[in-house]
């Protein structure tokens, strides 16, 4: 009871903060349900080419919306003080290196398209993967205006406006998948290449949204005049750099660990890979949990940094591991009793669904290090003190995680019971340098 009281009032500021997130996530994960469940039906083949793709740019999107993370805990600080128009230069600021930094990001994707040849896939598939990956490609720097938006809209307390456009996107893109994949209502038959344009679509229709309300909407004149007017003060865009870039190395060295191994699936065949990209969509489920509260924490670490109060921060980073251990509970016991149920829906072949059957036990472990990650890293994210996640990240990902998952998987033959069991080697590791650093940035 003592701990309940302790920590109540925070519990409560989490879940307000993050259930709106988490609606706009199980949205998004909705989305990804339908995207693959019709993909699977449609062919294996078209499955693993998604596959491949996906967790490609993961790696770019993810990098992206890292780099706009660092504009959360900045807007959260200005928040409390009750400074909106700083807030809009400040998002001004952030949005101009984010288009920069997204454009370094589609450069860098466009070079690996002319490379896909070279990365070991099976060869039936790269006539499927190329069209799809180039739709992707044009995608990526209307996420990280999004992105940027949104979190200007978190850092603001208002986390329920990006979760109705998300979920607003989420309709018309099942709708566009239905359409465009198996050629109903009239359109043509475009497979693969009809759900990359389906996403195309939501995520343009989105920015045009996302931008319309911040800059039309009487709510929000006095972010949008500093936007327009504000004055850039001397220092800020060095802040803004080094809360911006950490964090957007930390998730490109994490995403690209995951990237690594599905090249690796890849190698071990087509099958492989589809049963990947199913374990992925179903571990996202616990996923966007724990990124749900984990941004509510970022927020609220941020909100009582800007008050100094160095107590309430690692009270709030705390509060924060209880509710995602629950969320981890619930999630690793629907993997255990509802798993292979789960992997029926996406595909029917036999072959993908035996091998994805086999590698539930290792993602029940890796929840519970993903979760731990998650949370402290937004919790030290809060702090604004990142600097130390480019370090642990590498030697978390790229030192210990990527060749895990080569040793595991292919010299140990262990195969895809390797591949998701590395990824707990990789998160726990980082888990323990995001908690240290955590701790020591909100010393008393």
């Amino acid at each position: 009871m003592n701990l309940l009281n302790k920590y109540l009032s925070d519990y409560k500021s989490i879940i307000r903060l993050g259930l709106p997130i988490l609606i706009g996530q199980l949205g998004m994960i909705v989305v990804g349900f339908a995207d693959n469940i019709m993909l699977g039906r449609y062919s294996t083949e078209a499955l693993a080419s998604a596959s491949f793709v996906n967790n490609m740019f993961n790696v770019a999107i993810f990098a992206c919306m890292g780099f706009t993370y660092g504009l959360t805990p900045i807007v959260a600080t200005l928040f409390s003080r009750g400074e909106h128009r700083e807030i809009g230069s400040n998002v001004r600021v952030g949005l101009i290196f984010n288009i920069l930094f997204a454009s370094i990001v589609t450069i860098i994707m466009s070079i690996i398209y002319y490379n896909i040849e070279r990365m070991g896939q099976p060869d039936e598939l790269v006539p499927l993967i190329k069209p799809y990956f180039l739709i992707y490609l044009a995608g990526v720097i209307p996420v990280t205006i999004f992105s940027v938006f949104s979190q200007w809209s978190y850092g603001i307390k208002n986390t329920r406006m990006p979760m109705w456009i998300i979920l607003a996107g989420n309709v018309l893109n099942i709708i566009g998948n239905y359409m465009l994949i198996y050629g109903h209502w009239g359109m043509p038959e475009m497979g693969l290449v009809g759900a990359g344009t389906s996403t195309l679509f939501t995520r343009v229709f989105c920015v045009v949204v996302i931008l319309a309300i911040f800059f039309f909407k009487r709510k929000y004149s006095d972010y949008a005049h500093g936007f327009r007017y504000g004055a850039i003060k001397p220092g800020l865009i060095g802040k803004i750099n080094r809360t911006s870039w950490p964090v957007a190395m930390q998730m490109t060295m994490e995403s690209g660990s995951f990237t690594f191994a599905a090249i690796v699936a890849g190698w071990l065949g087509k099958i492989e890979l589809a049963s990947f990209q199913v374990t992925v969509i179903i571990g996202t489920l616990g996923f966007c949990i724990y990124y749900s509260i984990g941004a509510a924490v970022s927020v609220l670490v941020a909100n009582e940094a800007g008050k100094a109060d160095r107590k309430a921060m690692r009270r709030v980073g705390f509060a924060g591991y209880h509710v995602i251990l629950f969320f981890a509970l619930c999630s690793s016991t629907l993997f255990l009793l509802l798993g292979e149920s789960l992997v029926h829906i996406f595909t029917e072949d036999m072959r993908v669904i035996t091998t994805t059957v086999g590698i539930l036990g290792p993602l029940v472990l890796y929840q519970l290090a993903d979760a731990t990650q998650i949370n402290f890293a937004n919790a030290l994210r809060g702090t604004s003190k990142v600097m130390p996640m480019l370090w642990i990240a590498f030697i978390s990902y790229i030192i210990l995680g990527a060749p895990a998952t080569y040793i595991l998987a292919i010299p140990a033959g262990l195969g895809m019971f390797g591949i998701i069991l590395s990824f707990s080697v990789s998160l726990f590791v980082a888990a323990a340098g995001f908690l240290f650093f955590f701790l020591r940035s909100t010393r008393s």
